[in-house]
């Protein structure tokens, strides 16, 4: 007999969103977090509509901000905006509330969360999966789903193999009211000078959250990006509350989802769109179908659902950045036109996919044609 049904390592929305859907089907799911909530995590923190609908069902979104207008740069020039006519284009939010409310929604389901408990190996035989914490502790569990991001423990014991490496730099900045205004509601996009490249601007009531990001490798000029362009924005002079960097990584499509009864889920599983690199919808989903099929004792069912389901649309994404590294311009002055700019509004409002993007006749032609 074991602890527990279904053991989650990694109380992030992946891990949250895998222990709620466990729980719910009345699975015994314990959660295991390393750090305390509500606590600090690098990200842009913009929910696009796949994320908002996918946990719009169990928690009140903590939003400081509904993105309705866009601003697009390209390395700084050829500046052009366009407002959402419909409904916002983001909803915005800081991650350590966002994940808290993902963990009350979970323990309200009925899951078991243990804050400040790192986990320290997993190993498994046909009894199920052991879990090793700190202090030697033991914890069992009939299967365990690992959603301890990509350099987590989990990770390294199923074997997940990454095929694209991103550094992202970021700097979360305080402002007064004048840029609060003047930021509200706006976000900013430049596509950058490396390849693949772009940098973000995103408002989050007194604070402004400014990053870049870049293929792994170029670490120097990715930084001096950052700094050209807190510098170029009047960004430069102010002390930032949280300075952080973080990598990225983007499973090669052949990796695997499981190893016997361990799956995972969200960045441990390296799931997320290899263009924009936008990962929260990629945890929460992923993370809900791992939940799903732990509880009900199918674990081949979640790598079936991740093929069926998130694969196209990462295949899509990595079809669209092999593009946009050679012709950055070409798509900024794609999204200039009006069927540019639908698309991307859709996208953001979770009313289609890069994969439903692609196979539509006129891109699938323009795609084949630039390479």
């Amino acid at each position: 007999m074991t602890d527990w049904d279904v053991a989650i390592i990694g109380g992030g929305p992946a891990g949250l969103s895998a222990a709620y859907e466990s729980a719910r089907r009345g699975a015994r799911t314990l959660v295991l977090e390393k750090a305390t909530h509500p606590r600090y995590k690098t990200c842009g923190g913009g929910l696009i509509g796949q994320s908002v609908t996918a946990v719009a069902d169990r928690i009140t979104i903590p939003a400081d901000d509904r993105i309705e207008r866009a601003d697009f740069t390209h390395d700084g020039r050829a500046a052009f905006t366009r407002t959402s006519g419909r409904r916002p284009l983001l909803a915005m939010v800081r991650r350590p509330e966002f994940d808290d409310a993902l963990r009350l929604a979970a323990e309200q389901a009925g899951a078991t969360v243990r804050q400040a408990t790192p986990v320290r190996a997993v190993e498994q035989d046909e009894g199920g999966v052991r879990i090793r914490l700190a202090g030697d502790e033991t914890v069992t569990a009939a299967a365990a789903i690992g959603a301890d991001g990509s350099s987590g423990v989990t990770a390294r014991h199923v074997g997940v193999e990454y095929g694209q490496v991103d550094l992202g730099l970021e700097v979360e900045l305080p402002i007064g009211a004048d840029r609060q205004a003047q930021w509200k509601g706006r976000l900013l996009i430049d596509w950058g000078p490396l390849p693949g490249s772009y940098a973000w601007v995103f408002p989050k009531g007194d604070l402004l959250t400014v990053g870049v990001i870049s293929a792994r490798g170029d670490g120097e000029r990715t930084k001096a990006y950052l700094r050209d362009f807190l510098v170029r924005l009047g960004l430069d002079g102010i002390e930032p509350v949280h300075d952080s960097g973080h990598l990225t990584r983007c499973r090669t499509e052949s990796s695997p989802l499981r190893r016997g009864n361990v799956i995972v889920a969200g960045d441990a599983a390296g799931l997320l769109e290899p263009w924009t690199r936008e990962g929260i919808s990629f945890a929460t989903r992923s993370g809900a179908l791992a939940g799903a099929a732990a509880a009900g004792k199918d674990l081949p069912r979640y790598e079936r659902d991740v093929t069926e389901t998130l694969v196209p649309t990462m295949r899509a994404g990595s079809r669209l950045l092999a593009v946009f590294a050679r012709h950055p311009r070409l798509f900024h002055n794609l999204l200039r036109t009006p069927p540019g700019w639908r698309m991307f509004e859709r996208f953001c409002h979770g009313e289609t996919s890069f994969a439903g993007t692609v196979e539509r006749f006129p891109v699938r032609q323009a795609l084949r044609l630039l390479g």
